[in-house]
Parts: C-alpha cells; structure tokens; sequence
C-alpha cells in the first residue's frame, strides 16, 4: 500500500513539474524520492511548505493604517484632556490623520443607517479604500458639505447608480429637501470624537443638556438640594439662540479653545454652506390629497424599524425645555456641542455673578459658613427663620438646562431686579439677543415655578424643635418651617395626553379611545401601554406627587384601551369590558362560543397567548418617590472615573500615599507579599499569616528574629515600649 501511494504521488509531481517551466529547483529536490520511500514522509514534504506560506503584505491596504483601537485613541484624548484642562489646543490635524477615528465613526454611523453594529472585521476592503479617500480629501481641503452627486463614499443601502439617472431626476435631487449624506455624517461624528473631550473638560458644571452623563434628572436633583431657601426665581428663555447665531460668534466662541485652522475651517464652511429645502407653496399647504389604499410596507433586514407607539406616545411628553434641539447648516450632531460653546460663556458670567452676590450673615441658620457650602444632610432643610431681611444671608444659585435659565435669589426683590438688569445688558452684547422684562419675569416662589414640567413650590411645616436652654433643661416648641416641595404638573399632564388625543374635556377629563391600535391584539396594546407607564413611573422619579400623578396616568390609558376594546369587540360599555377583561384587562375579551376548555387551560397548553394586565391600576402600587440625598460636587460617573485615573496615574499621588503609609506605620500589600517572598527564599520556610501569629504570640524571641529577618534591626538603646509598640504593629497587620 505504501509502494502504491508513492508511486502515485511520484507519478503527479512529474507531470506537474513537466508542465511547469522555471521550476528546476522544485523538480531536483524531488529526484531522491523513489517508489521505496515512504509516502507519507513525501506528503509531508510537500504539505509543510504550503500550509506556512504567507502572502506578503498589500501596501496599498488600508487596513494596515490600523495600528490601535479606534475606542482606545478616544478615551487617551478624553484623559489628556482633563488632565489639562484649561490648555489651548493648536494640532488636531495628528488626530484627523488617525485613521482609527474614521473607522470608528463609520461604525457608528452604520448603526444608525443600518440599525445593525458593523464589526471591524466585516468592513469590505472597497468601503476602507472609500474612507480613505474621504479622509483625505478632509486633510486636503477638497471636501464639500452637502453634497448630492459626488461621493467619495456611500451608505451600504444605497445602491443609485447616480450616472445613470435622468435630467429630471438629477434636478429634483438637487432642488428638493434630502437627508444628510452618509459621508457628512462621518465626517461630523470625526469632528464630534475630537471637540468633545477639549470642551467637556472645561465646560462649567452648572449647564446640563447635550452633555454625556447629564438629564432632566439630574437638573431636578440639583434644585431640590441647592434651592432650598430661595425666594424669588428668574425663569428666562434663550431658545431663539438654537435657531442659529452668526457664524463669527460661533467661531470666536470655539477658537477658545482650539486654534487648529483645518479644523476651524472645516467647521466654518458647514455654517456657511447653504442649506437646500423645498420650499412649499400655501396653496398646495391647504390641498388634502384623496388617501388612497396603499399595501403595507416590508422593511428589509438591514433597515431600522421605527419607533414603537409607546415611545412616540412617550416623546409628545416632552416638556418645553427639551422640545427643541438645534440643527446649524451641515454641522448636524455638532450643533449641541457648538451651543454649549456658545452659551458656556453666559455659564461663567454667572458663576462670577454668584460669587459677587453672596454675603454671609452670623445670625443666620444656613450658608453662614465663609464658603457657603455647608452640608445640612436633608436635600430640601426647613428654615425655621424668615427667609427675608436685611440680616439674613444674601445668596444666588443658577442652572441651565439648553436655551432655559432658572435663577433663584435669597435677598430682596430689588437684588434680582438688577442682576435681571445686568443679564439684559450681558446677552445684548454678547449674543446680540433683545430681551425685555417679560422675557425674563421675577417671580415669588409662592406663585409656583414651572421648570421641566415640575413646579417648584414652597411648602410649610411646623416641626416641634427641641433644645437644651441655660441650666440644662430641655425646651419643646412648635416651629414653623419651609421645605422646597418639586411637584409634577398635573395640568401641564392632562395638555400633553390632550393634545395626543388620549382625552378630551378641560375640568372633567374624558378618556378617548386610541383607535391607533385598533388593528393590534389585546396582549401587544397591553404590552405597548405598560412599557408607556413605565417609563412614565421612571419619569416622575423625583416628583412629590409621583403616585397621584402616575395613578392619573394609568386611569387614562386604561379608559382609553376600554373604549377601544368596547368599539372593537362590540362589548357598547367601558362596564362591560371591565366585567370581561377585569380591573387591568388581563383576561381575553374575544372568546369563541362553543369552546370547551376555558383560557388557562388553553393558556397552559399554549395554544394562546398571554396578556399582561395593565399596571398601576391602584396608587399603591406606584413606588415612592425617591429622595436620595445628592452630592454637592456632583459629577457624571465618567467624569469620576477619569478625575481617579488621572490622579491615580500620577506619581506624586503614589508618593503621597508611600509617605503616609511610612509616617502611619503600616505596611502596604505589596511590600507585605515582598517581605514574605524574601523570607521564604532566604529561609526556605513559608511564613504566612498564621504562622507569624503564632510566632507573635508564643515566643518573643522567634518575634525578634523575624522582625531582624524582615529588615526592622533595632539597636541596643531601644526601649521596651518600642519593643511592644512594633509587636503591636505586627499584629495588627496579620
């Protein structure tokens, strides 16, 4: 058999080395090969080789500009930029240049192209090749924004072949309203990954939208914890500032910062570079086409699915401060950024405004300290003095959530009168913004102050105040206090489910049915509406009246779906659908008649399908609301985790730690674990926690021996309280 396989790969090696010319080399080492030899030591000759070889590398791949991760590049930016962050910034071409920042923003923009994650791996060499051009046209200046013909890459999705299309095509695609273009928007997510870290190191902690790591959440926890005490509110609205600025104030505000022309440049021209929309005509505006029976459309795999009818029921809540979002010229994902630029100046300007105004009273209760930032335990601390009077502590606090301002002031009226004066003066001539007393209205923090959809009210209590008077005899009174009360505007509630048509009427509200989901079965409406209080329940987290307003919640959505059910199965009364379906319309309100076993028979042998009640039917079921204290110096869980990187990374900070680690006597674990390891190899036995105990504890010279051992060589004058001190510091270690 051996005979037989030789022969036979003998017999192929020579025709194919006859065919093969220049190959001579190959066919003499094949020459001592005989049909006595071993077959498989020839197999193994030839195999070796061939499984080993390499190509060698392609220099004109672009794969091979991937040195690192395109994540780890990001978050080394992020950590020198809070390592430094008041520094000027004038290279950031070595960061456009980085070619691992492309890739990573095509990922990202395929995600939201796509709805799919794209891994490294997966990305053709033809769309790499497509980046590549992209970024260097970027670097060269030949980039353009908005383009409709001349792409230097596509979306996957897109396969129009542009070429090809007719004259009328081509001009209804540039005169017509088009998305923004795939390459546009990788070049903003490139401008977005390189900006934010310069500027989110520096930006000033009292703004709070567009920002990562910040919410409307976090802005109510901050009012509840800093604005307890303050009397007078000055609610402003600067949202016009979204709309758009000039363009030289946006540029003077970012070169601030960043002094790198390619990158200024870039910027500027997706400002300037106009913006083509359809415009349409108020005749066509009042015409309403005939709606004709369209069939129902099949997404492709890769296509996103749009948002669920919870969520979009959850958006038209939006409160009014989170409505707009600004969009300037081509800069898209930019624009927020570019507005808290803008508006951080105004951030400083207060913060200086607050230092000025603060003035510190003795005889007052809260903020006597020198800083002012004394800690009280209790996010909403009742003052059991008046809050008024010239001998009371002058104090102001502002945040800004966008283009809305709240500022609240503890001092007189006239005190807010002015500072509302010189902020007038301050946006004419900063943002060139006319605003006016009406814009900016003082208001009394017993009137209520709407600020994302909560009011900020004042609310008094009378607690019984125990103190120790002259003599030691305790003394126990009533008190009359304050508390900052953040409730959830059930009015503002009942306009947003109004204005979505889930009720109608204005003191007595009637639910209506949501004849939206009228084609959906009973289990998926259930599911869609829980997943919509849920969120709701979520929402209202920090609200006083959380449960009252949450309870309305429910009650609508659940008369809403009643009449639903009662249009759609025939049922002429919500009464009905409750007598069928049940308090939470968990039970099944189409049943066949004739059918022999009931619903949880069927359900149990799954040949229906489950439905979920309705949750929050009864107030008790909605959880409390949660007063979790928040810290003064609060920051984002990324920001913290950097600050403790950075000072960990630094080698002063171990230093400081060694020095008081030696001056407190202690043994760190690492030196701890070297001292073990030493004494094991010098004395070939193993000294672990035990052992040092017990020789501790047994024997005082075994003790004496270890700690000379150890490197702890005492001299003849020492003490025996020194002997003790460092048999009790041993101890103490194991």
């Amino acid at each position: 058999m051996h005979q037989r396989l030789s022969l036979l790969t003998v017999r192929i090696i020579g025709n194919a080395s006859a065919n093969v010319t220049g190959h001579s080399v190959l066919h003499s080492q094949f020459s001592h090969f005989r049909p006595g030899n071993s077959g498989f030591a020839l197999f193994r000759f030839l195999s070796f080789p061939m499984m080993h070889r390499r190509a060698p590398p392609d220099p004109d791949d672009p794969a091979n500009l991937l040195k690192e991760d395109g994540v780890s590049v990001c978050s080394q930016m992020w950590i020198e930029n809070f390592r430094e962050p008041d520094r000027i910034v004038s290279n950031l071409s070595s960061y456009l240049r980085r070619f691992e920042l492309w890739v990573l923003a095509y990922q990202k923009v395929c995600i939201d192209e796509t709805g799919s994650y794209m891994p490294k791996s997966s990305i053709q060499r033809p769309a790499l090749e497509d980046l590549l051009a992209l970024r260097n046209a970027v670097l060269d200046n030949r980039f353009k924004w908005g383009a409709r013909l001349d792409f230097f890459i596509k979306s996957p999705k897109d396969k129009t072949d542009y070429q090809a299309l007719s004259k009328r095509k081509i001009k209804a695609l540039l005169t017509t309203t088009q998305p923004t273009p795939f390459q546009d928007r990788i070049v903003q997510e490139v401008l977005l990954m390189i900006l934010e870290p310069i500027y989110e190191s520096s930006f000033s902690q009292k703004s709070f939208a567009f920002r990562p790591g910040r919410n409307a959440h976090t802005v109510l926890r901050v009012i509840r914890r800093s604005f307890a005490g303050y009397l007078w509110y000055i609610k402003g609205d600067l949202s016009t500032i979204l709309d758009g600025v000039k363009v030289g104030l946006v540029i003077g505000s970012l070169m601030r910062d960043v002094r790198d022309k390619r990158v200024i440049d870039l910027i500027k021209s997706a400002l300037v570079t106009p913006v083509i929309t359809t415009k349409i005509d108020d005749g066509e505006k009042k015409k309403k086409k005939k709606r004709k029976y369209q069939k129902k459309r099949v997404l492709a795999e890769d296509e996103p699915k749009p948002d669920p009818y919870w969520l979009e029921t959850f958006f038209g809540f939006a409160p009014e401060e989170a409505e707009k979002r600004p969009n300037w010229g081509h800069c898209g994902i930019l624009s927020p950024l570019l507005t808290n630029i803008c508006l951080d100046e105004l951030d400083r300007w207060m913060e200086t405004k607050i230092k000025e105004f603060y003035k510190p009273s003795k005889s007052d209760v809260i903020w006597n300290c020198p800083e002012g930032e004394q800690e009280h335990g209790n996010t909403s601390w009742p003052e059991f003095v008046p809050t008024s009077g010239p001998d009371k502590t002058r104090k102001m606090d502002y945040v800004r959530y966008g283009g809305h301002i709240l500022i609240g002031v503890r001092g007189p009226r006239a005190d807010a009168a002015t500072l509302r004066k010189q902020l007038i003066e301050f946006c004419d001539q900063k943002y060139m913004l006319k605003l006016d007393n009406e814009t900016l209205p003082i208001e009394h923090i017993t009137k209520g102050i709407m600020f994302l959809d909560h009011v900020l009210c004042r609310r008094v209590v009378y607690p019984t105040l125990r103190y120790t008077a002259t003599g030691g005899k305790i003394i126990s009174e009533k008190g009359v206090g304050t508390l900052l009360s953040v409730t959830a505007s059930l009015k503002q509630c009942i306009k947003q489910f109004r204005k979505l048509k889930f009720l109608k009427g204005d003191r007595d509200p009637d639910p209506q049915p949501c004849f939206r989901m009228f084609h959906a079965t009973q289990s998926h409406t259930n599911a869609q509406m829980n997943k919509f209080l849920s969120t709701m329940v979520e929402w209202y987290r920090f609200a006083d009246n959380r449960k009252k307003v949450v309870n309305f919640c429910s009650y609508i959505i659940r008369g809403s779906l009643a009449k639903l059910y009662a249009a759609k199965y025939k049922l002429r009364s919500r009464a009905k659908v409750y007598k069928i379906g049940s308090r939470n319309l968990s039970r099944p309100l189409k049943e066949k008649k004739g059918q022999s076993p009931e619903y949880h028979n069927l359900l149990r042998m799954g040949l229906v399908e489950s439905i979920d009640g309705l949750q929050y039917t009864r107030m008790s079921l909605v959880p409390e609301t949660d007063y979790s204290l928040f810290p003064s110096n609060w920051r984002p869980d990324h920001e913290k985790a950097l600050l403790e990187y950075i000072t960990l990374d630094n080698p002063k900070t171990q230093e400081e730690q060694r020095s008081c680690i030696r001056e407190q006597g202690l043994v760190s674990p690492q030196d701890y674990i070297s001292m073990l390891v030493w004494n094991y190899k010098r004395n070939a036995i193993p000294l672990d926690q035990l052992s040092l105990l017990k020789s501790v504890k047994n024997n005082a010279d075994s003790d004496q021996k270890l700690l000379l051992s150890l490197g702890y060589d005492k001299g003849n004058g020492d003490s025996k309280e020194e002997e003790e001190e460092n048999e009790g510091f041993h101890v103490a270690q194991l």
